[in-house]
């Protein structure tokens, strides 16, 4: 399955790329290119949702399971392809959702580090998943030098997880606060 695997990512990441190039152009232009760029934004982020989940989905065919469960690069991978999935799926529904307003006042800026946090996790996603291919890239001394080793799981202790929950608790009671004020 690796060589169906290595084949399939190619597409979720080239989508999700090409949509982050219109996430910049349409951040810094509301012109007649930006306005039609942006209008394959939505189709763009959803195909390469289910291209993505389908590279993800054979990806964990790959090796057997209890094989990446012992692997510190394979757990770091298997991580961040959930997260980079999740991630830009999260993203494809915020601007099918939000429609224009995703580029109006602060959203706009919003939207732009969004785009640019979506590039880093796949570019990580794919750093990890060349390592396990056998075709390291400078992307890992990178990281190395941030202070994350790549071939020790990464992980996140206890505290930061019940913030990070927390804080999406807050915001999603925000959201729907927000949403019922305006009904």
């Amino acid at each position: 399955m690796a060589p169906y695997h290595v084949m399939l990512v190619h597409f979720p990441i080239a989508l999700w790329t090409t949509a982050a190039l219109v996430i910049v152009l349409r951040t810094f232009s509301d012109g007649t290119l930006a306005r039609a760029a942006d209008r394959v934004l939505t189709p763009l982020l959803f195909i390469g949702a289910l291209t993505g989940a389908l590279a993800f989905a054979v990806g964990l065919l790959v090796w057997p399971f209890e094989a990446a469960a012992s692997s510190p690069l394979a757990r770091n991978h298997l991580l961040l392809a959930g997260w980079s999935l999740a991630y830009w799926i999260l993203l494809w529904i915020v601007r099918w959702r939000g429609g224009e307003q995703v580029w109006q006042g602060l959203w706009r800026w919003i939207m732009l580090g969004l785009g640019v946090l979506g590039v880093g996790l796949q570019t990580i996603t794919g750093t990890l998943g060349g390592y396990l291919a056998g075709n390291p890239s400078m992307v890992s001394e990178i990281v190395r030098r941030l202070g994350w080793e790549v071939f020790t799981t990464f992980y996140l202790p206890n505290w930061v997880l019940a913030t990070v929950v927390i804080s999406a608790v807050v915001m999603a009671a925000l959201g729907m606060t927000g949403a019922r004020a305006r009904s």
